[in-house]
């Protein structure tokens, strides 16, 4: 019998959207072996000159003119891509999009991102006979993901759902998931085992994550911290950031034997389970991995829009706080020396997470969407 086969289709603006296409066909194939998985960021597939360059500008934009990409966001907050757009994306960089989805011949395609997902609905409105679901990977439901060509909506959370439903999609079209996590985050992992591989020591951990991007030297908190490295252990996860990571190897107050600076990594559920706070960017992405691992979260510096909807909705459901003064810093990294009222916590948050969220249920949606 010919195996099902999913094809997911991504962008890089951002890495959590290729994290999520990644995560979900791990977990698909965690539950069903026999499902054959493809993910592609599209652009870069079909055009790997002109992609990179489009994604390069968009990452300059975003560091350097945060406002502007909150504006955007804001102003077409209830708009879909229109058809010009569309079509303009279809012949600039898609043109093949149809041959290869023709050459794989999924039985479904799964989009992670408002772009190949505008290009696969126009083209199932020129005839392509293909089923198609749309993953939303943040807390926030943008007018850019909604095309009446798609069959099913993968969301984050209830609020999600009803913004979908404001912006006229079916109920019936729409299904309350979460964000899936990598099957590397469905359990924990020992501790001793983590701190052995890693050459950490026992003692109160922050974990502190800049995004694929890496994008956190600018921010003065995060040295702040540092002031408490005689006590704490420190862990930054700079991401492909090179540039970041050598800045900070420069500067005396990072190097110290209880502060450990990381490139990319994709031991990132190691970390978490060793970790007593997560400070990070609050991607879709970072805060669903954080939430599955129960662990309190500061939030700093949060992109307007999307990041900052992350943010309420994790700061409203109790799993974390903003970071914006010393005073934060300073409570926190207090609290987290006092080791069994730190870990009644962790426990609060654990329960909480398993009143909310499953990892699970996202991949078997999927599934049940197979059949």
């Amino acid at each position: 019998m010919r195996k099902k086969r999913v094809l997911l289709l991504s962008e890089g603006f951002g890495s959590g959207h290729t994290q999520a296409a990644h995560a979900l066909a791990a977990g698909m194939r965690q539950l069903s072996p026999d499902i054959q998985t493809r993910v592609m960021e599209l652009g870069n597939f079909l055009n790997p000159v002109l992609g990179p360059l489009i994604i390069s500008a968009y990452r300059k934009t975003v560091s350097s003119q945060p406002k502007m990409v909150g504006l955007m966001y804001r102003s077409n907050y209830k708009k879909s891509l229109n058809r010009f757009a569309q079509l303009a994306l279809h012949r600039v960089f898609y043109t093949h999009t149809s041959q290869v989805i023709a050459q794989l011949k999924p039985d479904l395609v799964i989009c992670t991102h408002p772009v190949p997902n505008a290009v696969v609905s126009r083209l199932k409105r020129l005839g392509l006979h293909i089923k198609l679901c749309t993953l939303i990977t943040d807390y926030d439901a943008h007018g850019s993901w909604v095309n009446q060509e798609v069959n099913k909506f993968l969301v984050s959370s209830a609020l999600v759902k009803d913004k979908l439903i404001n912006h006229g999609v079916p109920e019936s079209r729409i299904d309350v998931t979460g964000i899936p996590v990598h099957p590397h985050f469905w359990k924990a992992h020992d501790k001793a085992e983590v701190r052995q591989q890693f050459g950490l020591k026992s003692l109160p951990t922050v974990l502190i994550m800049g995004g694929g991007w890496g994008l956190m030297y600018e921010d003065s908190l995060l040295e702040y911290m540092t002031k408490w490295r005689e006590h704490i252990q420190f862990i930054f996860c700079v991401g492909n950031n090179d540039k970041v990571k050598e800045k900070m190897l420069s500067n005396s107050n990072f190097r110290h034997e209880n502060i450990r600076i990381l490139g990319f990594t994709k031991e990132v559920s190691k970390l978490m389970d060793v970790a007593d706070v997560l400070v990070t960017k609050p991607g879709g992405m970072t805060c669903t991995e954080g939430m599955s691992k129960g662990i309190p979260m500061l939030f700093y510096e949060p992109i307007p829009g999307q990041e900052e909807e992350n943010c309420e909705y994790f700061i409203r459901n109790g799993f974390g706080e903003m970071l914006e003064k010393p005073e934060t810093v300073d409570k926190w990294m207090a609290a987290i020396q006092q080791t069994d009222a730190s870990s009644r916590y962790r426990q609060t948050l654990l329960d909480k997470r398993n009143e909310q969220y499953n990892p699970t249920t996202c991949p078997k949606a999927v599934l049940q969407l197979l059949q």
